[in-house]
């Protein structure tokens, strides 16, 4: 439906502003490009704009922009083109007849014929590709292509003809799908809200060392750790969906920097496969994943060191991760556990009063048993737990890793 409207009656900038206010939704489209500049040179006029004040400008503005749908660049050329010349009129250019067409349907035909030969090179190469054609090889059809300019190239392909004559077609920029949602965990002391990071151990002679993977639950600080030789998909994968199978509870997210080992499709399909969401650290919030890193130097560092580790040593150290050192970090190593103080401005103390072992932490969370991976039982953890005295189970982890390095030597 179309609607005449006329605003002769609107004398004051408050009708304006009223009524653009009140028009909010609504969409108002002149017939011409001519009707809208006369319409608006009338406006101008009116209202006396160039002695009005700023605020009153911006009314004006507001209302032609409202009815003639143009962009505030526009309305400012056409404002200035009203102070210089006193009338707002279409360009010259706009006005003056075309010129007759120069390129026949048989040369936009032959244009695109020669695109499609040569899979559509670029302006430049195609103009040489026509002048060639006629001055060296005598092909009497490139006549008037021989004199084109590189411009009329990319107008031509734009023309109906082109596109019907021609079975080339423009590659498609490639999109980013995005991986993971950039925000910070918060499990709301549950567990299942599980923090990744890799952690590199040294190049030698720019040969790259083993790669160690360390998954710790932000709630509990149940953690698992893995060695691969390197962190690309084919190592990494495996390697994440058996840590993260041995977790006694139900993993519900896991969280990682924005390195591309976690944040891919692989990755990402393996999470879906599992139902588990999966998050990833916000730009300058160097802090978001805080708990795995300060796991990475008192634990790994701590243990194995910055020496540079050949990768055919990885299957070996996950076979001493996963026989003596989860157990011992899980079961026997008691870590520290924050109560978090906010004082009268609002600022925020951690007080480290509570250390026990990271089981023993999950054990005695409410409705722990709630949380079990189907299959496991508190029975069994205990099992696990009681089987050796913290002592025992770290002196034994102690020999084993002292075999384990040296192994690195033979």
């Amino acid at each position: 439906m179309t609607l005449a409207m006329h605003d002769a009656h609107f004398v004051t900038l408050s009708q304006l502003e009223t009524f653009t206010n009140a028009s909010h939704g609504l969409n108002f489209v002149g017939l011409k490009r001519k009707e809208k500049y006369a319409w608006m040179e009338k406006l101008l006029t009116r209202f006396f704009y160039t002695t009005c004040r700023k605020r009153d400008k911006t009314t004006i503005r507001n209302y032609i922009r409202k009815m003639t749908g143009y962009q505030d660049a526009q309305i400012t050329r056409l404002i200035r083109k009203k102070q210089e010349t006193k009338h707002i009129l279409p360009s010259s250019r706009e006005t003056c007849a075309s010129f007759a067409t120069k390129y026949t349907t048989d040369d936009v035909a032959l244009l695109a014929k020669t695109d499609e030969a040569h899979s559509r090179l670029s302006g430049p190469a195609t103009k040489e590709v026509c002048e060639r054609a006629f001055t060296m090889f005598g092909d009497k059809r490139f006549l008037r292509l021989k004199d084109i300019s590189v411009a009329h190239v990319y107008r031509l392909r734009t023309r109906r003809q082109y596109i019907s004559a021609t079975s080339t077609f423009t590659r498609t920029n490639p999109t980013t799908v995005p991986i993971g949602e950039r925000r910070k965990p918060f499990p709301d002391n549950k567990p299942g809200y599980i923090r990744v990071d890799s952690v590199h151990q040294g190049d030698q002679d720019r040969v790259k060392g083993v790669y160690h993977i360390n998954l710790v639950d932000e709630v509990t600080q149940f953690e698992l750790i893995g060695c691969v030789e390197g962190i690309s998909e084919q190592f990494l994968a495996p390697l994440l969906e058996r840590l993260i199978e041995q977790f006694p509870f139900r993993i519900m997210e896991l969280h990682s920097d924005n390195g591309s080992e976690y944040i891919n499709k692989t990755v990402a399909k393996l999470l879906q496969k599992l139902f588990i969401a999966q998050t990833k650290s916000r730009p300058r919030r160097s802090n978001d994943n805080a708990l795995v890193e300060s796991k990475n130097g008192s634990i790994i560092r701590k243990h194995m060191g910055y020496i540079h580790i050949q990768k055919h040593h990885a299957t070996t150290i996950n076979d001493f991760y996963q026989t003596h050192f989860n157990t011992y970090v899980n079961y026997h190593r008691p870590s520290g556990y924050a109560t978090t103080i906010v004082n009268a401005k609002g600022k925020e103390t951690k007080i480290y009063n509570l250390y026990e072992p990271p089981y023993e932490h999950f054990k005695h969370l409410p409705e722990a048993s709630s949380y079990l991976q189907e299959g496991v039982t508190f029975e069994d953890l205990e099992k696990i737990a009681l089987e050796k005295s913290d002592n025992e189970c770290a002196m034994l982890m102690q020999e084993a890793k002292e075999t384990l390095f040296k192994s690195f030597k033979s």
